[in-house]
């Protein structure tokens, strides 16, 4: 429900509830105070005419968006080029949604009430260079492997079961030759099992033979992304364009949102958590964070872990000290993480590059 528009030039705190086909849309003042509520589409005019209502009512200098990486990705960007910080808000407050109810209206004035209170403090993801690249080739080869491994599935399962002739000359060959020996089958139309058994290994061998060449050409693609956005990071040992671009993604484009090295370390969840009471004091392991940033820091480790002799001799060392392996461990994918962090942070992101030679 809306309300007058506001005539002075307050300041004023936008909140939005992003859906796939329209924003609800709230606006409170700095001092906490309920103005308005709207609904608008998610269009590129639906995006202009929420931001002009909204500055009717004031001067709109910080939002609150609900799913800033998928429902609000488009109108946080909008957002930024008007030069309107844009904070992440997560679900809300559960005793307070029993206590007032659950609807668009409500989560649009709570998300500005969020960045009024601070509890909304994460400055989101621009998602307008290069780092927005990678996610794009990354979604790509993800889909392109899975489907790749279930086609190889679907093959051997179609050999075990198949006549005892054709599994026999096919067997013990290495899955590169297996796929070649039935993408060479006859394309003959199916008429009893056997038939039926060859035109179908021939279809899901040649389905593989394409999508190893499609997540070929997307690696190629996304390690050109990657040295684009941080030169230096695939030249660290253990790290490949899987994990790069999963830790790059967790930074986001606009990496200056984080403000140390810990924070890098908290977001992919290899910083120690106080679990401390009483007289007993430790820390646990922290199972928060990015869990896909957090098992690329282990891939690293672990591939260190096999080859690096200096990793081996840390490990040892910790061990020694009194640590567990899984331990020691976990310290090592705090050091990466450091490690990691330098290269994000002092590269030059692809929009500070676009605004320099401008």
């Amino acid at each position: 429900m809306s309300s007058m528009p506001h005539t002075n030039a307050a300041e004023v705190v936008l909140g939005v509830d992003t859906h796939k086909d329209f924003h609800v849309a709230a606006v409170v003042t700095d001092q906490a105070e309920f103005i308005a509520t709207e609904t608008f589409p998610t269009t590129a005019l639906g995006y202009r005419q929420l931001l002009a209502w909204a500055t009717a009512y004031g001067d709109v200098r910080q939002a609150g968006v609900e799913c800033t990486g998928s429902y609000g990705a488009a109108l946080t960007r909008y957002l930024l080029t008007q030069g309107i910080t844009v904070l992440e808000v997560n679900q809300g407050d559960r005793a307070e949604r029993r206590r007032r109810g659950k609807s668009d209206a409500i989560d649009a004035e709570a998300a500005a009430r969020a960045v009024l209170s601070g509890r909304a403090h994460a400055i989101a993801k621009t998602g307008d260079g290069q780092i927005e690249v990678i996610r794009m080739l990354r979604t790509a080869k993800t889909s392109a492997v899975k489907a790749r491994s279930q086609a190889i599935n679907q093959l051997k399962a179609i050999i075990v079961r198949s006549d005892p002739g054709l599994r026999d000359s096919l067997a013990g060959l290495s899955n590169p030759r297996l796929i070649r020996r039935c993408a060479e089958f006859d394309l003959s139309a199916p008429s009893d099992p056997d038939s039926a058994a060859r035109y179908t290994l021939r279809v899901l061998a040649r389905r593989i033979q394409n999508l190893t060449a499609e997540i070929d050409d997307l690696t190629t693609g996304l390690q050109a992304a990657i040295r684009a956005r941080a030169p230096r990071l695939l030249e660290r040992y253990g790290v490949g364009p899987d994990t790069a671009s999963a830790l790059l993604l967790t930074a986001g484009d606009n990496s200056d949102r984080l403000t140390s090295e810990a924070a890098f370390a908290a977001l992919c969840g290899v910083s120690p958590v106080e679990a401390s009471s009483g007289k007993t004091h430790r820390r646990r392991l922290n199972r928060g964070g990015d869990r896909t940033a957090n098992s690329a820091l282990y891939t690293i480790a672990i591939a260190r872990l096999r080859w690096d002799a200096r990793t081996q001799d840390y490990v040892r060392r910790r061990v020694t000290e009194g640590h567990t392996r899984r331990e020691a461990i976990r310290c090592l994918k705090r050091y990466i993480a450091r490690e990691i962090y330098r290269d994000i942070t002092t590269a030059t992101p692809a929009r500070q590059v676009r605004q320099l030679a401008a």
